[in-house]
């Protein structure tokens, strides 16, 4: 039955139809919101000064931030679930997450940052750098590993990080005022609602090159596949690889959580389906990932600002509530094949 499976025709046609996927979905979503934009205005037939506020100070820098931590979440999602040869990797096993929301929790509960003047920016450098502390902690632990003994380092790591960020982010929130505890939990469920050119241009200085680190690895990951022992028979430096691809995911990743907040499950979602259809070559996965995951998000972004509207629904919240039912669905098929 393995060998029936349809395969695409070549690795060009799908990245060529996931990109125009992603160019109708920026379409649709540019001109859908509280404020409808016609295609006329978006070709630059402006009716009011209105029209183009929204466009360039509210909706273009949101559509780009979307498409970038989309991008990176699956994509660093891919390259994790090669590194870790599992299925079902993805970019916060190493405690990135839960160490950049410790980091906001504690600038917003413990240092005033609700009412800081430094405001929104705080919290973005705040989740970051603690996502960037996170990694620096988790290398220094399996820095004298090698081989399957330092992923199994990174894991253990990953899951104490885990632990503690969560029980210290509850004691945080327990001793949080009202006002505190609202926009802790907004953050915690992920939202491109602050999507300003001052927090994009962030994310297209940090974001890109890290995606270009993380498809530079894609030869090394296929290699990997085989057994460390094989891919060093083949001229792979594995520990480099690793390192690699683990700093990269953490400076990516650590931005996209400081700019959005913690959106669930795309990291994971994305890849896994995207490996079940064009099978585990990174070569192709990897960008076919990417585009993936930009498309997701901007659809689901898309709905977060009008299913509700004027209100908006995390984001966050859609994707999770897409990758649980897959996800179960996955098991019940699995169970019905023993």
């Amino acid at each position: 039955m393995e060998g029936r499976r349809k395969q695409p025709r070549s690795p060009g046609q799908v990245l060529a139809l996931l990109g125009l996927a992603v160019l109708a979905a920026l379409l649709v979503a540019a001109m859908s919101g509280s404020v409808g934009l016609s295609p006329r205005v978006l070709l630059g037939e402006w009716p009011s000064p209105l029209a183009w506020q929204v466009w360039w100070q509210l909706r273009l820098p949101r559509l780009l931030l979307a498409a970038l931590v989309g991008a990176m979440l699956a994509g660093s999602g891919a390259a994790m679930q090669g590194l870790f040869r599992n299925p079902l990797a993805d970019p916060t096993l190493l405690g990135l997450a839960s160490g950049a929301g410790l980091a906001v929790a504690l600038w917003i509960v413990l240092l005033g940052g609700a009412g800081s003047s430094l405001g929104l920016y705080g919290q973005f450098l705040a989740g970051f750098l603690g996502a960037l502390g996170v990694c620096v902690l988790v290398f220094a632990l399996g820095q004298r590993q090698h081989g399957q003994e330092a992923l199994f380092t990174l894991l253990l790591a990953g899951l104490a990080i885990n632990t503690l960020a969560g029980a210290m982010g509850g004691v945080m929130a327990f001793i949080a005022s009202d006002e505190q505890l609202r926009q802790l939990s907004l953050w915690g469920m992920g939202s491109l609602s602050h999507a300003l050119w001052s927090a994009t241009l962030g994310a297209l200085i940090g974001i890109p090159p890290a995606l270009w680190w993380l498809l530079r690895c894609a030869r090394g990951l296929d290699l990997l596949q085989l057994g460390e022992l094989t891919a060093h028979g083949a001229g792979l430096d594995a520990p480099r690889l690793k390192r690699h691809v683990v700093v990269a995911t953490a400076l990516g990743v650590g931005l996209c959580v400081a700019l959005a907040g913690i959106i669930g499950f795309l990291g994971l979602l994305v890849p896994h389906c995207l490996r079940l259809w064009l099978g585990p070559g990174h070569r192709l996965l990897l960008p076919a990932s990417m585009l993936g995951g930009a498309l997701l998000l901007i659809v689901a972004d898309t709905l977060a600002r009008t299913l509700a509207s004027p209100a908006e629904v995390p984001v966050g919240l859609l994707t999770s509530l897409l990758g649980g039912p897959y996800f179960l669905w996955l098991l019940l098929k699995r169970r019905a094949r023993c």
